[in-house]
């Protein structure tokens, strides 16, 4: 009778532990993914510097694009929290797009080959972010799943872990349906 008892007593240990276990490694693949997110904005703010600077001599009149570039980059190092990169992501790419469309007007510009390359280079890293979100917020969804469902919500309660954000676009402009019109 002992033996049983002890059995399941040892059963119940491996479980916890396990579970316990299970909810440590997806709280690390939450940070690691956000990593990868802060690797790709990084990149794109290394390259933002230069395409700025190829694109004052063209777009002198459109100097205030340029600054909210510039301002949207120094205070990156400010951002703290999750929630504050991704806002000011989502404002870094709506700038950027505004700037890939005013540079449709200057020809010249057009035909740079160093603006080219950097147009290249961020259309690049752009979809790299775009990735590392989707796999941000897939590996946010699993881990607050986990959390939530029995029995590891019990060990996540006792333990103290916490739900985390995902990352969402908080431009309502980007959820409208574009409007395609080629009668022009």
């Amino acid at each position: 009778m002992w033996w049983i008892v002890l059995i399941v007593l040892a059963v119940i240990v491996i479980a916890f532990i396990a579970i316990y276990n299970s909810l440590v490694t997806m709280r690390l693949r939450v940070k690691n993914a956000w990593s990868q997110i802060d690797v790709q904005l990084q990149r794109r703010f290394d390259l933002i510097p230069n395409l700025v600077d190829t694109v004052k001599g063209y777009m002198a009149h459109e100097a205030e694009v340029l600054t909210k570039v510039t301002d949207l980059r120094s205070s990156w190092t400010d951002a703290k929290t999750i929630d504050e990169k991704a806002k000011l992501d989502n404002e870094l790419s709506n700038t950027l797009k505004t700037i890939m469309a005013v540079a449709e007007n200057y020809p010249d510009l057009k035909a740079n080959q160093n603006f080219s390359e950097l147009q290249t280079e961020l259309t690049n890293t752009e979809n790299k972010i775009s990735y590392s979100r989707q796999f941000y917020n897939d590996t946010v969804t699993r881990y607050n799943t986990k959390l939530e469902v029995f029995p590891s919500n019990l060990i996540a309660s006792m333990f103290h872990f916490s739900a985390e954000s995902l990352f969402e676009v908080d431009n309502q402009e980007a959820r409208k349906n574009v409007k395609v019109d080629f009668s022009k």
